[in-house]
């Protein structure tokens, strides 16, 4: 069996918006980012950099002798891709570049990342970009690092050097030693920093070679495969090509596929087999989501990004695995079945129900959904069915009633209930993932303030005054007096009590400037009508009263509402509870 080494699969990392994309379309010299939504990368891309270019783009480091056929970047939809997109029980990645903002430094996202390396024990490089953002600096297009900084001002040298040295001092926090490129000697003990520009290409061939060295010189034994072993890939997407119906876009990871091959492949049913019609390779450099023009070829070896055409794969799951079979064919769909239940979501009782276009995405959206505390309790791959908005409606909790949908369409009879409102259930639909969270979460918060104002109309709110002297218009039938507000909101049709407990008339009407008010909050001056009292008999001028308060509004008050009373009501609260509770220390409880 013919051994060799593959390409390095390289995974880039880091935050939202700190370049990844921008990175790869330099050294791809696209403009992949220009199409994705909110210029965030939503999907899976695989770029094969072949050494040739890459010894083009670093000048003299470009003379390095290597067995590295060169590089196959996947940019990923965010960090959380790096754990899903994988060779079940590993990551998929040999290798990572995790992004950096030179100018912003380390961010959340960052963190995590970091975390994510060092747990799946990835080598990586750090490349600290947009150094063209230095204020002052002077672009040196395409020129190595050590060609640009040498173009700079003092000045400018010095701010490089100190935002280096910020991140350095952030990776020593976190227990990693690490140092600008040209100053490393030991690669295996110091993470290397190579500064770059995605606008000007600087230091971007060093950052190149960088990788093909570490390749080289740590992963060769990881990277040798076998020409002629059945290949092993993932699914990155499925979709559908004009002339070849639909078509997979797989990563080979291991071995050789060949047209006429029978593969195993997981479908929305479980694992299925077919056979290989063409295999189809984006042309170096492109990558392979918006490539136009492939080439047909006969048979591809790992590490590769390939087109798959065959029959029968419209069921087919994004983010399965993919597997040749040669030998036993039960013995390989059991196995992809095995490795398909292995996703990694954690499910509630109850929850919000999310859907997702790949098994990648449903992974990164629910740990992302769990990383806000929000409780998931139905997850698939796939559209939203009629089927699955019934099982939503009948949720009680309302906050539950609703669907995630990143990048999933509704099937048309769902869309059909949507549209003539048989179903409460509200739908959030987005092409990125953290806008699609965001708008849960804004949805949720008003929902929570509407069910809370309702509860503030409906519930007997705490309220003491006093009547003001002089200020007695009418003595009874009904009693109109002039009162100040002690603390808490009085409104009208509420009981009035004594402090006694005593309930001895009832508010009609409050007026403020020979206005109705629904309302007067503490410190207010208001006339009142009062029923069902006389002055000098049940309450006397200057006295303090209070809203009589039923005791079932007191549990709700104490229970579910207290945050949201300022310190004057829960003053009023707990004056009047403590009426009752001297002799009947349970009530309202």
């Amino acid at each position: 069996m013919a051994e060799h080494i593959r390409t390095p699969i390289v995974c880039v990392l880091g935050h939202v918006d700190h370049g990844k994309t921008s990175l790869l379309d330099r050294i791809r010299g696209s403009k992949v980012v220009a199409g994705e939504a909110g210029a965030i990368t939503q999907h899976i891309g695989a770029t094969l950099i072949p050494f040739d270019s890459i010894a083009k783009m670093s000048g003299d480091l470009g003379k390095l002798k290597t067995n590295v056929p060169g590089l196959l970047f996947i940019d990923t939809p965010g960090h959380h891709a790096f754990t899903t997109l994988r060779a079940r029980g590993g990551a998929l990645a040999d290798i990572a570049i995790l992004v950096v903002d030179v100018n912003e430094g380390f961010k959340q996202q960052t963190i995590e990342a970091l975390q994510i390396l060092r747990n799946c024990k990835t080598p990586f490089v750090i490349a600290a970009t947009k150094i063209d953002k230095i204020p002052g600096w002077r672009p040196t297009p395409n020129a190595s690092f050590k060609t640009a900084y040498k173009n700079q001002t003092e000045r400018v040298q010095t701010e490089c050097e100190n935002r280096v040295y910020q991140l350095v001092g952030k990776l020593s926090d976190m227990g990693f030693n690490s140092e600008r490129f040209d100053r490393v000697s030991d690669f295996q003990r110091n993470l290397v920093i190579v500064p770059v520009s995605s606008m000007t290409g600087e230091g971007i061939g060093d950052l190149l070679m960088i990788m093909i060295g570490l390749a080289q010189r740590y992963l060769a034994e990881g990277l040798q495969t076998t020409i002629t072993g059945p290949g092993v890939g993932t699914v990155l997407e499925v979709k559908e090509e004009k002339g070849l119906g639909t078509t997979l876009d797989v990563i080979l990871y291991d071995g050789i596929i060949s047209v006429g091959d029978e593969i195993g492949i997981a479908g929305s049913e479980g694992a299925v087999s077919t056979k290989v019609r063409a295999l189809l390779q984006p042309r170096p450099m492109k990558e392979i989501l918006v490539e136009d023009q492939f080439m047909r070829v006969k048979s591809v070896v790992a590490a590769a990004g390939v087109k798959i055409s065959a029959p029968n794969l419209e069921s087919i799951v994004a983010g399965s695995p993919i597997r040749v079979i040669r030998g036993d064919h039960d013995e390989v769909l059991a196995k992809i079945d095995e490795e398909m239940q292995e996703i990694n979501i954690t499910l509630s009782d109850v929850g919000v129900s999310v859907r997702a276009d790949t098994i990648g995405a449903l992974e990164a959206l629910s740990n992302e959904l769990n990383a806000k505390k929000i409780p998931i309790m139905r997850a698939n791959v796939g559209p939203l069915s009629r089927r699955d908005l019934i099982d939503i409606s009948v949720i009680k909790e309302d906050l539950f009633k609703a669907a995630l949908c990143f990048n999933v369409p509704l099937l048309p009879d769902a869309e059909v209930m949507v549209r003539d409102g048989e179903v409460d259930v509200k739908i959030f639909s987005n092409r990125v993932i953290y806008k699609l969270i965001d708008e849960y979460l804004a949805w949720q918060d008003e929902m929570i303030r509407a069910k809370e104002a309702k509860q503030f109309e409906t519930v007997v709110l705490p309220a003491k005054f006093s009547i003001l002297p002089g200020c007695v218009f009418r003595m009874s039938g009904p009693a109109v007096v002039g009162v100040r507000v002690l603390g808490g909101i009085l409104r009208p049709k509420v009981s009035v009590a004594t402090r006694e407990g005593k309930i001895v008339g009832e508010i009609k009407q409050i007026k403020l400037n020979k206005e109705s008010v629904t309302e007067a909050k503490e410190g207010a001056e208001v006339a009142v009508s009062i029923d069902g009292v006389t002055i000098g008999r049940q309450i006397d001028i200057g006295e303090t009263l209070y809203v009589a308060i039923p005791e079932r509004h007191v549990k709700v008050l104490e229970t579910e509402m207290l945050s949201h009373l300022n310190a004057g009501t829960v003053e009023a609260l707990e004056e009047y509870t403590s009426i009752f509770r001297k002799t009947q220390p349970f009530w309202g409880k």
